[in-house]
């Protein structure tokens, strides 16, 4: 298969990438081998290179929470506004953020067909006679 240009481009991109990011990895790699070589590392000298969680948060979080004093939940979730479920529109007649122009359209035309008794509202195309 031949070399597409994006794929050069992605390969020069990384390249420029690596050499940017070399010198901050060389400095950590000496750090941490300058730690290494006494057998001897304390936890100040690591917390710039590493996050260090304690072993107890660990295990808290593991624990299981009793469900005896809260409150019991019937499933629902909690909407902010009231949606018509066979037009899909919301109090201010907008259809959901998620729907396409093309959609809400295509929904409109048919609530105008029933609202109308089966006439569609249409422009005519072409001659006009």
């Amino acid at each position: 298969m031949a070399k597409s240009l994006r794929s050069k481009w992605k390969r020069k991109m990384r390249a420029v990438k690596r050499a940017k990011n070399a010198p901050k990895e060389l400095a950590r790699l000496k750090l941490a081998l300058a730690h290494g070589g006494t057998g001897e590392i304390s936890m100040n000298d690591i917390q710039d290179i590493a996050t260090v969680v304690p072993a107890g948060k660990i295990k808290e979080k593991k624990v299981d929470v009793d469900m005896e004093g809260e409150e019991v939940d019937d499933g629902k979730m909690d909407m902010d506004s009231k949606r018509s479920k066979t037009t899909q529109l919301d109090e201010h007649g907008q259809y959901p953020i998620w729907m396409s122009q093309r959609q809400a359209k295509k929904l409109k035309g048919k609530r105008m067909t029933k609202k109308s008794g089966g006439k569609a509202n249409k422009k005519k195309k072409g001659i006009a006679w």
